[in-house]
Order: structure tokens, then sequence, then C-alpha cells
């Protein structure tokens, strides 16, 4: 087997398992140990994996986020519920701007039934799912594709942006501390601060696991948002103190 082949098999592993360790790659692969070690480095230095003592795992950091296939599998029942809740605030004929994510995706079957609307994205799957739906404008952002997050990002995504202006942006986030929301990527924090400068208003999602954590890049502050969308699941300490600090929040099971 190629190196390149064996590489992407190790990245299919782990999208379904989460993590490996370098014993059960090499036993199944049937290679030593030591190509083993230089197939993680590869793919750790690509941004695919962490690599741990001993193992790999997709598993999120503050320096590291996930393949999106692995993203979708976590909190998917919550992620939906969200999702189904901020489409509520879309109206016919609002232009919306969303960005990459398994949340954001996952507001596709709502957004096709708001009509018409206009969607603007950088999103790969959502491009998908919309394109070609009646009643649906949709105006897919360009620039370079990045398999890990399955969306477009860049110089030509971002100048896109800056010549657009949208009702609404809708963003996710893969960290939320204190009162800031934070990411690990430079590539993709700059295309989501480009939708929340274009937008008259802007809400955020964001699964209950993802607030109490940190990434290397800071976002926005909380209170940059018309409002910060989760679960009933988030802690409601958490929750106080953040509605006493100004931030308005909405649950998915209902304000």
């Amino acid at each position: 087997m190629r190196p390149e082949d064996r590489r992407h098999e190790i990245v299919e592993m782990l999208v379904e398992q989460g993590s490996a360790t370098l014993e059960a790659l090499s036993e199944h692969f049937g290679v030593s140990k030591m190509t083993i070690h230089r197939d993680l480095d590869a793919l750790e230095a690509e941004g695919r994996l962490r690599k741990l003592r001993g193992s790999a795992t997709l598993e999120s950091s503050g320096q590291f986020e996930s393949d999106f296939r692995y993203r979708a599998r976590m909190a998917g029942e919550e992620k939906a519920r969200i999702a189904r809740h901020v489409a509520s605030f879309v109206e016919p004929g609002m232009s919306v701007m969303v960005d990459d994510g398994s949340t954001s995706q996952a507001l596709a079957p709502h957004l096709a039934a708001i009509r018409p609307l206009t969607v603007i994205t950088n999103n790969l799957g959502l491009i998908a799912d919309l394109s070609g739906r009646q009643g649906i404008e949709l105006i897919a952002l360009g620039g370079n594709y990045a398999s890990k997050f399955n969306g477009f990002f860049g110089v030509l995504t971002e100048t896109a942006l800056r010549d657009l202006r949208a009702d609404m942006a809708l963003i996710s986030s893969s960290a939320v501390s204190g009162r800031s929301a934070f990411h690990q990527d430079q590539e993709v924090l700059g295309v989501k601060r480009a939708m929340i400068a274009s937008a008259a208003r802007r809400y955020l999602m964001v699964d209950h696991q993802k607030f109490g954590r940190n990434a290397l890049h800071l976002l926005a502050d909380l209170g940059d948002f018309d409002g910060v969308v989760t679960s009933g699941a988030l802690d409601h300490t958490q929750a106080d103190a953040l509605r006493q600090d100004g931030i308005r929040l909405h649950f998915a099971e209902g304000d």
C-alpha cells in the first residue's frame, strides 16, 4: 500500500473511532510502528490529526479542530435542535450568511423551506444540499477548499464577503470561555469574522459542550451577537452568569 493511501485510511479509521493506538494501527496495516510514526507525523503536520504518546486522535484541543465528519457525529441531535431553533429567526425574503461547520450544515432542510431566501455560504455540504432548490438564491463563496472543514477559505473568500451585505449571519464556534468565542484555525477565523462584519444581525450557534473551553484565536465577544443559541443542557450556573453579563441566550428547546 502506498503511504498516501495508508494515511488516508488512517484518517478514515479515526473518523469512525475517534482515536487509535500506535500498536493497533501497526497491526491493522501490517507495517512497523516506525512507519506508523512517520505517517502520523505527516498527518499531524497537515493538521489532520493530533498525535499523542502512543496513539493518535481526532478529539479537538485548544490548537486543533477535528475533521468535519467526526464533529458531525458529536452531539448530532443537539446540533439539529439548535439549527431548527435558529432557523426560526429567518424570514422569507432575507439574505443569510452561513459559515462552515456541522451545526451550519444541519440548517439545510430548514432554510430550504423558507422561500424566497438568499443564502451566502462557504460550506460545501450546505451548497450541495441547497443547490437547485426552488426559491433559494444560492451564492457559493469560492476560495481554497479545505477538506478538513469541507469548505472554502482564504483571500478570495474574504474578499467576496467584503463586497456583500446580508440581513443575518449564522455563525458556529468551537469554544466559548467567559463571554468570548474562540476558534483554533486562522483560515476559518478570517471567514467567520468577515461574515460577522457583513451582516446586520448575527447569531452564534454552539452546543453546550463547547462552553468553558478555550481555543487559540479569539473570534468575537458574545456581546457582538444578537443572540447565542445553545441547548438546555448548558450548565445553569454558566447560563445565569452569561445572562447577568448581558448576553442574550436562546435555548433550542424554547427560550
